[in-house]
């Protein structure tokens, strides 16, 4: 019988639109060497078959979700750079994108015999246990924990290893003369800052303030007294013992709560960074009308979230997609002028917005260096299949922001007063600051 590799490889050759832009190895030790030309200036990249149930997986899920499937659960493999993957995927087009989506009917033919030869039908496999499995009325406060939970409660210590001693998960800003991450974050906190204004006393609430670095940064540089909410016990648990170790208890406060039943009195400063993804595309209004309630007259909301460029695009993401199922379960990315008109409908008046596109791309990158370094000690801490799902999901996302399929804004809205005062500099020298940009 010929050699597994040599048998798979015109199936993917007929798949990918004729070419073999990768080497393959298989669960036999077989390999089949890229076609001549087809790997042009990129570096060598190597897919693993190590199961026949990786084939099983793409036959009974064709497409991202049984490519993915097989990926995590340590079916498929790869050996070399991620970004060098994805690239050709890009240079592949729409062969690659066919892939993605699903073969045809006229494609399933030959993989199924190719199936066959191989050894390789079944019945289909149970989803990896990383998979998420939603359950309950959508966006329920339940459902909405489970999902937090499902993405945030891989492990402090894993996310520490990726997002470096920030702890911060996301956008950085790399301002001028910033070149690490660390700062880089630091300048993020600060431009947030800076946009809500916030001076010495001023209450301060984060919504989804993750391990706490966003409110320690207020606390700390400006003197703000702040709030964190989030629904994930390991994050607060973290940010708590952060902010003791600052010596910040008497300034900062963080809680495991859904920002929705909060009933403190208007804060003068509200910041949502990288939280309003979470909400889902059908709650963007009460999400509006709750984030005005509890901004004071005159204050002011920093909302900081991804967003899609298009839109026509619908706002959910997939539930049937790798993000959906593995790392963003019951998301929603909405465009940027829906977000604008969604918060000017709740009574907010939004005064400045900024596209932080390239540098989410950048900050992504870092990430993925950081898990790359440290691979062994990151499969040692959430297993091998989370990741796995990390590296794909945050290289894929930096390519997605570099080619603009994704975007970033923060959108800067205040409430004005009852007499339409929005106590709102005329000019954006508001911007500009005495403290710091870099550093904790």
């Amino acid at each position: 019988m010929e050699d597994v590799a040599s048998t798979l490889a015109p199936l993917v050759r007929r798949l990918l639109g004729g070419t073999l832009p990768v080497r393959l190895e298989a669960w036999d030790g077989s390999a089949v060497d890229p076609d001549p030309g087809a790997d042009g200036d990129r570096p060598p990249v190597t897919v693993l078959v190590r199961s026949p149930d990786a084939l099983r997986r793409i036959l009974y899920a064709p497409g991202e979700l049984g490519l993915a499937r097989a990926h995590i659960a340590g079916d498929i493999d790869i050996e070399g750079d991620v970004f060098a993957l994805l690239d050709v995927r890009r240079h592949l087009g729409e062969a690659a994108e066919h892939v993605v989506v699903g073969p045809s009917a006229r494609d399933l033919a030959p993989m199924v015999g190719t199936l066959r030869r191989l050894g390789a039908l079944g019945r289909p496999l149970p989803p990896p246990e990383e998979e998420a499995r939603s359950r309950g009325r959508l966006h329920s406060r339940r459902r909405d924990s489970s999902a937090v939970r499902h993405h945030y409660d891989v492990g402090n210590d894993f996310y520490r290893l990726v997002l470096g001693p920030s702890l911060t998960y996301s956008c950085a800003y790399w301002a001028d003369g910033v070149d690490d991450l660390a700062s880089a974050q630091a300048a993020k906190h600060e431009l947030v800052c800076r946009k809500l204004g916030l001076e010495p006393g001023m209450r301060v609430l984060d919504i989804g303030c993750g391990w706490g670095s966003f409110v320690l940064h207020a606390a700390r540089h400006h003197g703000a007294r702040a709030l964190g909410v989030t629904l994930s016990p390991e994050q607060a648990a973290m940010a708590r013992q952060r902010v003791a170790e600052a010596g910040l208890e008497d300034r900062v406060e963080i809680r495991v709560q859904d920002y929705r039943d909060l009933d403190d009195e208007p804060f003068p400063a509200v910041a949502s960074v990288g939280m309003f993804e979470h909400v889902g595309a059908d709650q963007a209004r009460t999400y509006a009308r709750t984030v005005a309630r509890l901004v004071a007259p005159g204050g002011r909301l920093l909302n900081h979230a991804i967003s899609r460029p298009n839109p026509d695009d619908r706002a959910g993401v997939d539930p049937r997609s790798f993000i959906g199922r593995y790392v963003f379960p019951d998301a929603a990315l909405h465009e940027v002028g829906q977000v604008v008109s969604t918060l000017q409908s709740a009574g907010l008046e939004v005064r400045d917005v900024e596209s932080l596109r390239e540098h989410y791309a950048r900050t992504l990158r870092a990430w993925v260096d950081n898990l790359q370094d440290g691979w062994e000690q990151a499969q040692r801490l959430a297993g091998p299949g989370r990741a796995r799902t990390w590296r794909l999901y945050m290289a894929g996302s930096a390519v997605g922001f570099e080619e603009g399929r994704i975007s970033i804004h923060q959108v800067l809205a205040v409430r004005p007063h009852a007499d339409g005062r929005s106590d709102f500099p005329a000019t954006r020298t508001w911007l500009a600051s005495d403290h710091p940009v870099t550093g904790s």
